[in-house]
């Protein structure tokens, strides 16, 4: 491994999930990019899937689609996020992956007859991934999933302590997030919990060049020079991640305590100065905005927010750039169901409807879309969002009452959404899908390009003829009632190879639903332009009302 010039931060945690790796791992990159470095990530996820693709947003959150199409852990928004930077399925993988390739590779011989184990064989596949990530790259920062000790994450932490070995102390550094909890009781921050979990880090092989402390309140110096003795870790390197107003707030909290120092001697780094001013500038604004609007969020995962994290994040980047707060209500379309549209609706400057499967919610959606239509409020649908203003308004205007998509009744009699047998994908190959195939396989997914119509709001906000934004779904507008809507003041002002990407209402101050999750590609430097435009739209109409 003399040959390689990447090094390497590799992110663990202890004690319990959640703590922040992800952001401590983005915080990091971020610091580190705006130095000048080139900056990779990579997330490890130790669980048997073969990709979160197929697993329930309530058990894991959002499926983040880089633009390659892979369907990967929410933590790969993050660092698109935090880095402003496309990343691929090279970005990620999970020990599910990590075997299917060592099983198909021993039953095509490759192995020469060997004993295939843990060490070398899954330890060795999970390294040349980790390399193939780093490519190019002067520094690549690398979370693993779970909590140190997990029988899962082991092959990955014994990769991890090869790693050092082989490549040099100069060229790996490992950084350990772990929990600081306050007993209220007590009236104490204890540190049992953090020096337990060095110790079986330590157990496994791996010493910590420094450690990220997790906190609900200040953190003492006495408690940080503790820590650091009893941990074997110098005091500038024992670093506190309190409890944030926002996400993006961390890296520069970490500036502030001087992080970069000890991360530039560790791996030899001669620049150690990172400009933050844009980025200071935007978290000012989220922080101390100096309006405020409220945008109507309607779907029906609300359980778990996290599985719109990419979304939530995004209004966030907008409401940043136009130093305005964006106050999300949270409203459940089975609720509209209920109870009607204008009862959750009518105090909210902008409606959005965002994606999802399944037929739970739907017409809360439809009627949600309706009033926002019939009520000239600023609305934004995505994904299913889009398809459904197709259907709320083929039945209302067009009165096709049985207007529908075949997701949700195959045998509709007019299907404004329905499934294409065939597709060329991303990679300009043939795909096929019928009802019948495996969901994780027939998805349009990741980035097509979309020609957006003069004179449109998509073409407005994007101040460009072609564009490109990711996908993540199985049915498709259907043609066959284009002229019909258009004729009636529904526009198609997007499109892609001859699939509807974008539809507008005409007589309508601001309405768009858009086939692709505009959320994906929104960072907070550099905001996505269809929900900037909507958020500015909702901002104006809440001004003009006041």
């Amino acid at each position: 491994m003399s040959e390689i010039t990447t090094k390497y931060i590799f992110v663990t945690g202890g004690v319990l999930s959640s703590l922040g790796k992800g952001i401590t791992a983005a915080s990091v990159g971020t610091l580190l990019k705006h130095t000048g470095q080139r900056v990779g990530v990579l997330k490890l996820d130790p669980y048997i899937n073969v990709d979160p693709g197929t697993m329930s947003p309530l058990e894991h959150g959002e499926v983040f689609v880089t633009k390659d199409g892979a369907e990967t852990d929410l933590d790969l928004g993050h660092y698109e996020r935090f880095l402003d930077t496309s990343l691929t399925q090279n970005n990620n993988f999970t020990t599910g992956l990590v075997y299917k390739t060592v099983i198909e590779n021993e039953r095509k011989g490759k192995y020469l007859g060997k004993t295939i184990q843990v060490v070398p064989h899954i330890v060795n596949e999970i390294k040349e991934r980790i390399i193939r990530a780093g490519e190019g790259k002067d520094i690549l920062i690398v979370e693993l999933g779970g909590t140190t000790g997990d029988i899962e994450g082991l092959p990955f932490l014994e990769t991890i302590r090869q790693m050092k070995h082989e490549l040099g102390k100069t060229k790996v550094m490992n950084i350990h997030v772990t929990l600081l909890p306050y007993i209220k009781a007590a009236g104490e921050l204890k540190t049992k919990p953090t020096q337990h979990s060095v110790q079986e880090l330590r157990r496994i092989g791996i010493a910590p060049h420094m450690l990220v402390l997790r906190a609900e309140v200040p953190v003492s110096a006495e408690i940080k020079r503790k820590i650091a003795y009893s941990c074997d870790v110098e005091e500038d390197s024992v670093i506190v991640a309190e409890d944030a107003s926002t996400i993006y707030q961390v890296p520069l909290n970490f500036l502030r305590q001087d992080m970069l120092t000890p991360i530039c001697k560790q791996l030899e780094l001669e620049t150690c100065e990172p400009k933050m001013d844009e980025w200071s500038d935007l978290v000012h604004k989220i922080i101390m905005p100096s309006d405020e609007m409220k945008i109507a969020f309607v779907g029906k995962y609300l359980d778990l927010k996290e599985s719109y994290k990419s979304l939530t994040e995004a209004l966030i980047h907008a409401g940043a750039h136009l130093d305005s707060r964006v106050n999300i209500k949270w409203v459940d379309s089975e609720k509209i169901e209920e109870d009607g549209a204008q009862k959750f609706l009518n105090d909210c400057d902008g409606i959005l409807v965002a994606g999802g499967f399944g037929e739970r919610g739907i017409e809360g959606k439809i009627q949600a879309i309706q009033y926002a239509r019939e009520e000239k409020i600023p609305f934004l649908g995505i994904c299913l969002g889009m398809q459904l203003s197709m259907v709320e308004f083929a039945r209302n205007v067009l009165k096709l009452e049985d207007a529908n998509s075949v997701e949700f009744n195959e045998n509709t009699s007019d299907p404004l959404i329905y499934l294409i047998d065939e597709f060329i994908d991303a990679s300009g190959s043939k795909q096929v899908r019928t009802k019948t195939s495996p969901m994780g396989g027939t998805m349009r997914l990741g980035e097509y390009e979309c020609e957006t119509k003069e004179g449109s709001n998509l073409r407005a906000a994007y101040d460009a003829p072609m564009i490109f934004e990711r996908h993540r779904h199985r049915y498709e507008a259907n043609p066959k009632y284009r002229e019909a809507l258009e004729a009636n003041g529904m526009d198609i002002t997007g499109e892609s190879h001859g699939l509807i990407e974008a539809v507008e209402v005409v007589d309508h101050p601001w309405f768009l639903g858009v086939q692709f999750h505009p959320e994906f590609t929104s960072r907070l430097q550099n905001v996505n332009p269809s929900i900037l435009a909507f958020v500015d739209a909702s901002l104006k109409h809440k001004n003009i009302d006041a």
